[in-house]
């Protein structure tokens, strides 16, 4: 396969699920703030900037963290390259690109979501108004996912498809969760109590993790659902289950076993495969969501390198 075309198809991917989770991190943030008294929610916008790493150019535009300004940003800032508007678009230019690697249906979903968020440009910036947009991104990408499993001959462009959208989502999971840190109780003393339980289910129901986490855990805490989300490995939006997916992946595309990408991925499963949430809490978890998040970034570079960069020494 071309290289050009197997990045195509891999940043088509990677786009389509960075805007379904920005759309859930919007969602959860709206949620967690259902609580809070309004002087306390106006200071909860700022860190859905920050957990996208996004801070620098969004101030280069915006005077103020307030809610227009920030969903107006993530959702529909054109100049912004990661709000959900920009990777739709972006999401849309590499399928064209590649129209005859994939389905028609495929093309035509993506085609029609980019239209629908043009239109949905006339709703006001405002998340309570904007809940329509997201849910019905979310439920584009789940078509999305299963139109690549049910139209597509599972070939290289198909590996390239899944290598980008897990490497992707195992990024956006951390910073899920890392909204929850974020978010300020109105003091310690609301630590472990039925307030605190709503914001972690909110968080949990965000990533469609709730439902799973109860059959596994009976109650809300704060170790289990740090554990399900960064290493249950039989939950398909945990860390460890979207490395170990993508370890898999760059295991049949290498075939020698030798490249930069994929010792690192088996690198990083190494230290999931060991870690304990106790070691984590101790790490700090804020911290090591940012160690994860750099590595799987690092990861992402070496993919680059590896299949897609050509050079002409």
């Amino acid at each position: 396969m071309l290289s050009r075309v197997a990045e195509s198809l891999y940043w088509m991917s990677r786009y389509i699920e960075r805007a379904e989770n920005i759309a859930r991190i919007i969602d959860v943030n709206n949620n967690l703030m259902l609580d809070f008294e309004t002087e306390i929610q106006n200071q909860q916008w700022q860190p859905l900037v920050v957990t996208s790493g996004d801070e620098e150019d969004f101030e280069e535009r915006y005077t103020e963290y307030n809610e227009a300004n920030v969903i107006n940003f993530l959702t529909f800032d054109e100049k912004n390259s990661n709000s959900i508007y920009s990777c739709i678009a972006s999401a849309r230019f590499n399928a064209r690109t590649v129209r005859e690697n994939i389905s028609p249906e495929m093309f035509n979903e993506i085609n029609n979501l980019y239209h629908y968020l043009n239109v949905s440009r006339e709703i006001p910036p405002q998340a309570s108004a904007l809940k329509n947009v997201y849910e019905t991104l979310i439920r584009f990408s789940h078509l999305y996912i299963g139109l690549v499993e049910r139209t597509l001959l599972q070939d290289e462009g198909f590996n390239f498809i899944k290598l980008g959208r897990l490497l992707e989502r195992a990024d956006k999971i951390t910073r899920i969760l890392d909204v929850k840190y974020f978010i300020l109780l109105p003091s310690v003393g609301y630590v472990n109590t039925p307030l605190d339980d709503i914001q972690w289910t909110a968080l949990l129901k965000s990533a469609s993790a709730f439902e799973p986490y109860r059959k596994k855990y009976h109650r809300i805490e704060y170790d289990n659902i740090i554990n399900f989300l960064i290493l249950e490995e039989k939950f398909p939006r945990s860390v460890r289950y979207c490395t170990r997916r993508v370890e898999d992946f760059l295991r049949i595309l290498d075939q020698t076993g030798g490249s930069l990408s994929y010792l690192k991925i088996k690198a990083l499963n190494k230290e999931l495969n060991a870690i304990t949430v106790k070691e984590i809490k101790h790490y700090g978890l804020h911290e090591y969501l940012d160690l994860i998040q750099q590595k799987v970034n690092e990861i992402g570079e070496a993919v680059y390198k590896d299949f897609f960069f050509l050079s002409f020494a």
